[in-house]
């Protein structure tokens, strides 16, 4: 029989990061703890990783939410896809703790595989990746501040070996963060740096299609939600007009009927979407966006929410699975002061599991 409990952990950031929806210093995350009462030595984590003002799970009763699927694990683990629709960061933790444990099964082609013996060791994806041999090309992301601030992390993401960045904008004037761009393309071309934005919605959707042809003046790779979602006919408009790929981010979150996703992609057609497990619900849900993606020729990739390793970790394993090879968005391990010592490392752009620096979770468990 098993058995569960949780524990909520709060992560620092080293420094206060900037998005369009405010200045973050902290987040929460809620952490799943899994054993078979036969052998309580053998543990598996999730991490549900909730954000607040974004996740549609943030709401009043999430903890208490947690507790009630830990008191009744035997269920929610049968029934997780349809129980815990309404809240798919637990949903993400449970279905992250069971594969993690080893009582789930690999996920796949739209459904789970087999039942895997108990591993408990953080290993949900056995792949080259995690053996060592292989690595996940990633972007290196900068956080919206002041102009030189900006300018300062660009260049330390060039100099340790990016080839792909990705650029927070809407938080500061819309001609400085222009200028930024021209002074990475004077330097750099688009063969030499692949320069993404993100504007988390921060276009008024009358502005939107002039600043994207400014935008797309700077050769640059995309932009994601160039305004804030629900706006279905506007953002059509936008990725029929836009001269710069359109990426879907936060339009994508709350959708769970697999008919809506499909209509959502088709009605809109953008060029590209952005998979966040957290807040679609798992590794099954962002498989579904996936494939409709894949049957209307949109291209995808993957991107973390700002989860501590433990999270970062299973969702850069599945992400190998999944054989893309553009650079993914997994590059967030690093902006924590208290996170978890893990084998992920990340060198010249590419995120590594090395299995000599091993896992240190004294901080959580204890």
């Amino acid at each position: 029989m098993l058995k569960s409990t949780h524990k909520k952990y709060t992560l620092n950031f080293k420094q206060a990061s900037g998005t369009s929806r405010g200045i973050l210093k902290q987040k929460d995350s809620f952490f799943i703890f899994i054993w078979e009462e036969t052998n309580p030595d053998i543990v598996g984590i999730g991490e549900c990783g909730l954000l607040k003002g974004l996740s549609v799970d943030d709401r009043p009763d999430y903890e208490q939410k947690i507790i009630e699927v830990c008191k009744n694990i035997q269920h929610y683990q049968m029934f997780l896809d349809q129980d815990l629709e309404a809240f798919p960061s637990i949903r993400f933790g449970l279905e992250m703790a069971l594969m993690d444990l080893g009582v789930l099964g690999e996920s796949g082609n739209g459904g789970y595989k087999g039942y895997k013996g108990y591993r408990g060791n953080r290993v949900l994806f056995p792949t080259n990746f995690t053996l060592g041999k292989d690595s996940i090309d990633i972007n290196g992301l900068v956080w919206m501040g002041e102009f030189d601030f900006m300018k300062q992390q660009i260049r330390e993401k060039i100099d340790s070996g990016f080839s792909c960045i990705k650029l927070k904008i809407g938080a500061i004037d819309f001609e400085m963060e222009l200028e930024l761009i021209k002074s990475i393309r004077k330097e750099f071309s688009a063969k030499d740096i692949e320069i993404r934005v993100d504007a988390n919605g921060a276009f008024f959707s009358e502005e939107a299609l002039d600043k994207l042809k400014q935008l797309a003046a700077f050769d640059l790779h995309s932009i994601e939600q160039p305004i804030k979602q629900g706006q279905w006919e506007k953002m059509a408009e936008l990725c029929e007009k836009s001269p710069l790929p359109i990426v879907l981010d936060e339009e994508l979150i709350g959708i769970n009927d697999l008919t809506k996703k499909a209509k959502l992609l088709k009605v809109i057609k953008p060029q590209y979407i952005i998979l966040k497990p957290s807040l679609l619900g798992g590794f099954k849900a962002s498989e579904e966006w996936i494939q409709i993606a894949k049957n209307n020729d949109i291209g995808w990739w993957i991107t973390s929410a700002l989860e501590s390793n433990i999270g970062l970790n299973a969702i850069a394993q599945w992400t190998y699975t999944l054989n893309s090879k553009m650079p993914q968005g997994l590059g967030t391990g690093q902006l924590y002061t208290n996170n978890f010592n893990s084998p992920l490392e990340i060198k010249s752009g590419k995120l590594y599991f090395d299995h000599s620096k091993g896992w240190d979770l004294k901080n959580l468990i204890q």
